[in-house]
């Protein structure tokens, strides 16, 4: 009776407030549907802050579309910053200013970690793994990562895990989806075919996710799950709400720990399985990177685990949000799609790691899709002391700081006045070689604080080549046999939705073609 007590007068203390605010605003969310150009900057206009409430009239009708409302002001912040107000006092600073972005991840690099807030969102997820983590943790497991990523290991990463995987499972399931004139939602498919790939080459351990049947597992429901709540702890705009609903065990908690229980579970089970594989080879010998954690002389299960959870966050769900934006792009744009089946053709006759390492044009074509679809749109520090950006802001001890990645890619300053455009031509230069009678593209980088998709400074990805050899191979495996044709309604287009990772809503449906040369 008590604990009724309490969970009703939980719900009347934080539910009735929001409920009056929100329809004090009297502005109705609104929907993204991710034409390119911003509004016009006649439109808009900085959130004004309240006492106590900050700028919750601004936020509320902006809270289905917070990445775009976000991008939309940093285009006409002075210096590409501004401070965003909470309510009850809170403050966010959000950037798209480069050298506020060197500042954060490079330059005051031991000022700007997770912090508290961000592990305390995210810790019943992600516990102390590598993405939660900061300190000597932190230090620790990227060392005993950064072994998987040496020239060796990516080339069997693409000639077995990915080859295979694109061979035996996704071409097939491509090719019945083409005879029988079949939809299938791609962003599922993507994020099946990565997550076998991700759990075949770091755990040794294939799910067989991406079988014909596609199996409903309980498992990446769970995990998709703890993600979206994950997410959303995270940019409560006020946390308290789901910390007393964690105390209460109630509504959306609630749901959080029945799929964080099946997430650890599984990742449980393939530890354990490591385990007794490695005792009964008798070896020490590190074959993947489980083996390795294994090996370092952790024998903290939970610890392990983390680290388990936070690979499979980084294998599964970067890459295939990354493609499934790609392949919506190249659906529209079919003078690029063009000439990355010529570079396919061209490649074709390479071994398969030579074929995707040199595919400049198809390169530049994902760097493109990235810039404007990035990955992880928003990524967030906290300071751990008092400092002063490069532009001058301020920025007490304990606020969070955020480059905003989806905003510079959408930068006329950074990106010219064609920024809207999808032009990977921008990433390319024509350059002539003496011994070939025809000039070749060469790739031109920007600097990773102009283009931080893989973050930057000491932090920066350590599976940025791995991923692009496995997006490489899967745009040239597909691409070649297959062209993918967007199914949605007439007149509807993706919506870009951010939690920890980005995602289409309610998935991409296409139609498989097999192509007619």
């Amino acid at each position: 009776m008590l604990l009724l007590l309490l969970q009703s007068l939980a719900s009347s203390l934080f539910v009735f407030p929001l409920l009056f605010l929100f329809f004090l605003t009297k502005s109705p969310s609104t929907n993204s549907k991710n034409s390119y150009p911003s509004p016009s900057s006649n439109s808009i206009t900085l959130p004004k802050s309240y006492p106590v409430i900050g700028s919750l009239f601004s936020i509320l009708p902006n809270k289905n579309r917070r990445v775009q409302w976000l991008s939309d002001i940093l285009q006409i912040s002075p210096f590409a910053t501004f401070t965003l107000h909470r309510p009850f006092g809170y403050r966010q600073v959000f950037t798209a200013n480069p050298s506020v972005v060197q500042h954060i991840l490079k330059t005051q690099f031991p000022v700007y970690q997770k912090g508290p807030n961000f592990r305390r969102a995210l810790t019943d997820f992600l516990g102390n793994g590598i993405f939660n983590a900061d300190g000597d943790v932190w230090k620790f497991q990227r060392q005993v990562s950064s072994h998987e990523f040496n020239t060796k290991s990516l080339r069997k990463f693409v000639e077995t895990v990915v080859d295979t995987e694109l061979c035996n499972r996704l071409i097939p399931i491509l090719s019945t989806a083409s005879a029988n004139e079949l939809v299938l939602d791609f962003q599922d498919i993507l994020q099946r075919f990565a997550f076998d790939n991700i759990c075949t080459i770091a755990f040794g351990f294939d799910p067989k996710y991406l079988l014909p049947s596609l199996p409903q597992a309980k498992f990446p429901q769970a995990f998709e799950k703890a993600v979206r709540i994950s997410s959303e702890r995270f940019n409560a705009m006020i946390p308290l709400i789901w910390k007393i609903e964690k105390l209460l065990n109630i509504r959306s908690e609630q749901e959080l720990q029945i799929a964080v229980s099946e997430v650890r579970g599984f990742a449980n089970e393939i530890i354990r399985e490591k385990k007794n594989e490695l005792q009964e080879k008798f070896s020490l010998d590190s074959v993947d990177l489980l083996s390795r954690f294994l090996n370092s002389g952790h024998s903290d299960i939970d610890f392990v685990t983390d680290i388990v959870i936070s690979f499979i966050l980084a294998g599964r769900d970067t890459t295939s949000a990354a493609l499934t934006w790609f392949f919506w792009l190249i659906s529209k744009n079919p003078r690029v799609e063009n000439e990355i089946l010529k570079e396919i053709n061209l490649k074709s006759e390479a071994p398969v790691y030579n074929e995707v390492k040199d595919m400049v044009y198809t390169h530049a074509a994902l760097c493109e899709s990235m810039r404007l679809y990035p990955p992880v749109p928003v990524d967030t520090k906290e300071a751990a002391a008092d400092d002063i950006l490069p532009d001058g802001t301020a920025v007490e001890k304990g606020t969070k700081v955020s480059y905003h990645v989806y905003a510079m890619g959408r930068s006329e300053k950074l990106w010219g006045s064609d920024w809207a455009e999808f032009r990977p031509e921008r990433w390319l230069d024509r350059v002539a070689r003496p011994d070939e009678e025809k000039e070749k593209w060469n790739f031109i980088g920007r600097d990773q604080y102009t283009y931080p998709v893989f973050q930057a400074g000491p932090r920066v990805c350590l599976g940025k080549e791995m991923a692009f050899l496995q997006m490489k191979r899967v745009v040239s495996g597909v691409l070649r046999r297959f062209r993918v044709v967007p199914a949605f309604e007439e007149g509807v287009e993706p919506e870009f939705v951010a939690f920890l990772t980005a995602k289409m809503k309610g998935g991409f449906p296409v139609r498989i073609k097999e192509r007619i040369y």
